[in-house]
């Protein structure tokens, strides 16, 4: 069986970066031929015109349509597996996938298939104004802080659902929790066609010990929706606590600065490093006041035998069961992390038995091997489907 995996990378590495190398691996140790289709945004400021470029490109881009019509012609998969296609596919490579005869797989790793810049957010706060076709909130509200972004990223939505580029061409979706299956649902896309894969974690070589940790560990991009404000404001609330943090600051540079002392910045980690890192930490907290996908980090943590602490928001309860595996604070609401934090803190035998709970259902939920389970429905599902019919 024949594969064509398709992903534009961001400019930097990502989580759905990881997810799509993994899948990639999986799918080739399992038997499969697996071809690519990729661009890189890295490439955008080798471009002449690089940033005019993306922005036509997101809308349609005709090269890239060229390009995957003789990839089609040449490899004959027996699926299209569609991860990320903005800025530099574009839609406009599905209808080819349909002419061919192919049937498409789409993972939505995000809700930029209802909302233009996939956040529902904008100034710390969930939106949902482009909800219902009405992408031009997007430029009203300048969601991006560059009216030139914004306009593209609504006119790459706007032109995808009038020419109705997904639900004509797309025979199958994975959505990686419930909370997004039903955010599409609700928009229009058929039920019958979405099924929920959430990504899945690699096992490692490591085993839990009685060793608990000497600090409170964030790992993640450092930026506004990811709630990095209030773990500033829950580290200043619990002074005897160590906190430490993992990710770039290209974001938010001046983060250090506006710290307490308890809390310090370790920049961005490779993977022994993190590894590290993880053992280290008492327990991890995810402070999203977005819907979020579907964090590598919390199942990351669980594989490492650490309670997770992280919002109640969008499809985070799905992962951490509250009182199980860890615990869920209200989003945005900084005194209840801190309370939340605490709690564990001064409970090293609690953290202990929430980090094997979460260990086990790691390795039983978010396995390869369920992973692979579940994706195999889905592509049997799209084959048997085949490409929607306009």
């Amino acid at each position: 069986m024949n594969v064509l995996l398709v992903h534009n990378r961001y400019g930097k590495f990502s989580g759905e970066e990881l997810v799509f190398d993994s899948q990639r691996t999986l799918l080739a140790q399992n038997g499969w031929q697996v071809i690519t289709f990729e661009r890189r945004s890295e490439d955008i400021a080798r471009l002449v015109m690089g940033r005019f470029r993306a922005f036509t490109n997101g809308v349609y881009n005709s090269s890239a349509k060229n390009s995957i019509r003789k990839q089609l012609a040449e490899c004959r998969p027996d699926v299209v597996h569609i991860h990320n296609l903005f800025p530099l596919i574009s839609p406009a490579v599905l209808p080819e996938c349909r002419r061919a005869g192919v049937p498409v797989v789409m993972t939505v790793h995000n809700y930029r298939l209802v909302c233009p810049n996939g956040l529902h957010m904008i100034d710390g706060r969930v939106c949902e104004k482009c909800k219902g076709g009405k992408e031009y909130w997007c430029v009203l509200r300048n969601c991006e802080g560059s009216l030139g972004k914004s306009l593209g990223y609504a006119l790459r939505n706007y032109v995808a659902r009038i020419r109705r580029y997904y639900l004509d061409n797309v025979s199958a979706y994975a959505a990686l929790t419930e909370f997004q299956r039903q955010r599409m649902t609700t928009e229009g896309f058929p039920a019958d066609r979405i099924s929920v894969v959430p990504n899945m974690c690699m096992p490692n070589g490591f085993q839990p010990s009685n060793g608990l940790g000497d600090h409170v560990g964030y790992v993640g991009r450092l930026s506004p929706e990811k709630g990095v404000s209030d773990l500033l404001v829950a580290a200043r609330m619990l002074s005897r606590v160590p906190f430490r943090a993992a990710g770039s600051l290209d974001r938010m540079p001046a983060l250090p600065g506006q710290a307490s002392a308890n809390l310090q910045f370790v920049g961005h980690l490779e993977q022994e490093a993190l590894d590290r890192f993880y053992i280290a930490s008492r327990m991890i907290v995810v402070p999203s006041t977005w819907y979020e996908g579907f964090p590598n980090v919390i199942v990351q943590a669980m594989m490492m035998g650490k309670p997770v602490v992280c919002s109640r928001i969008g499809g985070l309860p799905e992962i951490v069961d509250d009182g199980v595996t860890g615990l869920l604070f209200e989003p945005g609401n900084a005194a209840d992390l801190a309370e939340k934090i605490r709690y564990l803190w001064d409970r090293p035998d609690l953290c202990r038995q929430m980090g094997q709970a979460g260990r086990e259902k790691a390795l039983h939920t978010y396995s390869p091997e369920k992973y692979y389970e579940r994706l195999m429905a889905v592509y049997e599902k799209a084959i048997e489907l085949g490409a929607p019919q306009s």
